[in-house]
Formats: C-alpha cells, structure tokens, sequence
C-alpha cells in the first residue's frame, strides 16, 4: 500500500544541450515546464496525511523557484551538466530528497519523491528516488 500526495508548480528556463544528436536545441533557447512533484508514504502520519501540502508547495517552489528564469548554461552547481528534461527532473527530485533528510518535513514518513516535468501536453519525463 503507498499513498501518494502531488503538488504542482512551473519552470521556465533558458538552456543549451550539448552534442550533435540534439540537432537545433544545441542553440540557446527557452523552456517552459509544469513540474509535478509526488510525495509518496507507506503510511499516513498522525493527523492522516502523507505530508503537508502547504509545506511540499513551499519546498516545490523553493527548489523550482531557483532555477527559474535563469540560463541553465551560467549556473555554476550544473557546469558540465546537459540540463535535460530528464537531468533537471533528477536535479529537482535530489534537492527535494534532500530537504526531506535535513528535516524540513518534519516527521513525514516519506518513503520516495517522482519529480515529471511537462515539457508540452504530449511529452514528459519524470524521475524517482526512494527515500
């Protein structure tokens, strides 16, 4: 049994990728995401939920609220990273991890976070990491 509570929020970014095989997004160009970040529990806490919303939102708009709009390319802690959908889903799902182990949702017991960007209606990525 797993209990699952998603908060939602958005990223827009400016970011080249490196490498032949991403054609014309190797340019300097935007992006635009809805980043959902789910929240998952085996059991409920005290007041029977997986974790505050209010708190996850909080934490979801810090994290997202970082990076957003900036050029991905300058930011010097992704230096040499090609900041795919993919890659900036782990980026965001490790920073919530890691909120999540230094205490911020108190005694949530989360046992993983799934971090899916929507780059558009049609296509998405998403990463998990367990807890």
């Amino acid at each position: 049994m797993t209990f699952t509570v998603t908060v939602r929020d958005h990223l827009m970014i400016a970011h080249s990728l490196r490498g032949k095989f991403f054609g014309p997004a190797q340019r300097l160009h935007g992006a635009t995401y809805v980043v959902d970040a789910a929240f998952r529990a085996d059991v409920l806490d005290e007041h029977g939920v997986v974790v505050d919303i209010g708190k996850a939102s909080d934490e979801v708009r810090a994290i997202v609220g970082a990076l957003s709009y900036r050029n991905l390319d300058d930011e010097p802690d992704l230096q040499g990273v090609n900041t795919t959908t993919e890659r900036l889903c782990q980026v965001i799902g490790d920073r919530l991890a890691a909120r999540v182990r230094d205490g911020a949702f108190g005694a949530a017991a989360l046992t993983g976070i799934a971090v899916t960007l929507h780059e558009s209606h049609i296509a998405w990525a998403s990463y998990e990491v367990a807890l």
